[in-house]
């Protein structure tokens, strides 16, 4: 007999509509498992990217406009400097949210030993927003807010489960769950009916949304359809851990490369302007380069 946990009542659960596998590559800094921003999964607003990393090497410094990113680690370390002072390291279980904002120029480091791998969303900013001065987050694993009841545990690394908030602010309004469910155990967790939302499994098995889509296969992403909620079954006789994630779509056009993404070839022209040029959220990028960092 399963055990139930449901965070608020959901009329219509999502049903999986689409299941895929990550692309892998690889570059000097390491290996990707590329989901959202693959040629199978483009343009599923707020997203702009996801993937799970395994950074070997430094991600030298470079330049950014018009968006946010989270990065969750799994295992080691990462340290992150930018040029407006912001310094950090995140180990397995912290969290760092950047606000990109008008400009950000910074480095990542990957600083532990053996693996240093974790996960990243890219997630587009409102048009009011792409112009704001940068942010950053950085939440650790210990100060992270759970939700815990007979048999699962969910991380609440950005919105809300079953009464737990996170005090992790977006300006792109984003859920986040770290879930981990137990051998027998069912759960449903509500998500706003005009928010896009997808799954990314990282153990084990699970029966997922109304036409109940079973998983086989180690790291799919599931992109679910239209509802007011998720229902997740672990009908197996392993622990099933995946993340879910939930945004807002700001239904607003999209022009990206790899350092911008603003609204118009005439922004995406004007950021490129003002990087070479050291203005408009730039000026630090005349003098600044981040310093070399020490394995832990």
């Amino acid at each position: 007999m399963s055990t139930e946990h449901q965070t608020s009542c959901i009329s219509k659960s999502r049903s999986v509509i689409k299941s895929l596998l990550p692309e892998l590559r690889t570059d000097a800094i390491g290996s990707y498992l590329v989901c959202i921003g693959s040629k199978e999964l483009m343009g599923f607003d707020p997203f702009l990217a996801f993937f799970e990393f395994n950074f070997t090497n430094k991600l030298n410094d470079h330049h950014h406009r018009g968006f946010e990113t989270f990065t969750y680690m799994l295992e080691g370390a990462q340290t992150y400097q930018d040029f407006v002072g912001n310094k950090g390291t995140i180990r397995a279980g912290d969290v760092q949210w950047l606000t990109i904002g008008r400009g950000i120029v910074h480095s990542d480091t990957p600083t532990g030993e053996g693996l240093n791998r974790g996960l990243q969303l890219s997630i587009n900013l409102p048009s009011g927003d792409k112009m704001m001065e940068p942010r950053y987050q950085e939440v650790v694993g210990e100060e992270i807010k759970k939700a815990e009841k007979d048999g699962i545990e969910v991380k609440v690394l950005a919105g809300e489960s079953m009464g737990v908030n996170t005090p992790v602010f977006t300006r792109t309004p984003t859920m986040f769950l770290d879930v981990i469910m137990k051998p027998g155990i069912e759960w449903h967790q509500s998500i706003p009916e005009s928010w896009n939302s997808f799954v990314y499994i990282l153990e084990g098995k699970g029966v997922f949304g109304s036409l109940k889509f079973s998983t086989d296969t180690a790291h799919p992403l599931l992109v679910l359809g239209p509802g007011d909620g998720l229902s997740v079954w672990n009908n197996s006789t392993e622990t099933l851990r995946f993340v879910l994630f939930a945004g807002q779509p700001l239904h607003e056009p999209v022009v990206q490369t790899r350092s911008f993404v603003m609204n118009t070839k005439a922004e995406i022209q004007k950021a490129s302007e003002d990087f070479r040029f050291h203005k408009n959220g730039f000026e630090n990028a005349r003098s600044w380069s981040s310093h070399p960092i020490s394995r832990l």
